[in-house]
């Protein structure tokens, strides 16, 4: 007389669920806000002025870089180079024009510290938007984009594999999230890097540190003011 086998366990093991985009951007921010803390409580240390955001090393040159623009949605995008310095203090933000929040919450309060500027300061101060996502942000679209949040921005398209060389030159991170049911997103890293005058890195913000407009302000205007 035989008996029947006794049935083993299930040893079949189903895939894990797919972490949803906006978990991933989370766990982004977190990582990336972590250690601009890390670095902050540092450079509070070696640097004499007190800085609201996080002081460079001195002598840290910021890197140029050549992309397209558009002087109006319309216009057939141009030729341009950014040369850091030139006598002119340049805010960095690398985004793009489907972002949900952060990127136009960086770039309104960009233009809330520079219209509290006086207006010889005004002058001397630009704000460059460099997209993440060139597949999408046509130079005309990035011109309508950055103009929105106020007139002297600048929406500069650059094309892969150079925007990659660009970003990595700044410590920014990207990369492209698809979303179920809707079009694909791009968490990237959120800071704002302020090159001054002589074209050197001084300070970077993370967007999280932007709402306190008069502590921002307070960082470009002590780089404005000392060489």
């Amino acid at each position: 007389m035989t008996s029947e086998p006794t049935p083993g366990p299930d040893l079949t093991t189903s895939a894990p669920p797919m972490r949803p985009w906006y978990v991933s951007a989370i766990l982004a921010v977190a990582a990336v806000t972590l250690l601009l803390l890390g670095a902050w409580a540092a450079a509070r240390l070696r640097s004499p002025y007190p800085f609201f955001g996080t002081a460079y090393p001195q002598g840290t040159a910021a890197t140029g870089f050549t992309g397209t623009v558009s002087d109006t949605p319309t216009a057939p995008p141009r030729a341009f180079t950014f040369t850091p310095g030139q006598g002119q203090v340049t805010a960095v933000f690398f985004g793009f024009t489907h972002c949900a929040s952060i990127c136009p919450l960086t770039l309104s309060y960009l233009n809330k510290v520079r219209d509290a500027l006086p207006d010889d300061q005004k002058a001397r101060f630009r704000i460059l938007l460099v997209s993440v996502d060139p597949a999408r942000d046509t130079p005309g679209r990035l011109n309508e984009y950055a103009s929105y949040f106020g007139k002297e921005g600048v929406g500069v398209h650059i094309p892969e594999p150079q925007l990659a060389k660009v970003a990595q030159a700044y410590g920014v991170g990207y990369q492209k999230a698809d979303v179920e049911g809707a079009d694909y997103q791009m968490n990237h890293t959120t800071a704002t890097y302020l090159i001054d005058a002589q074209g050197q890195l001084r300070v970077l913000w993370d967007y999280t540190q932007l709402p306190q407009v008069a502590r921002v302000q307070a960082d470009l205007q002590h780089v404005m003011e000392t060489p």
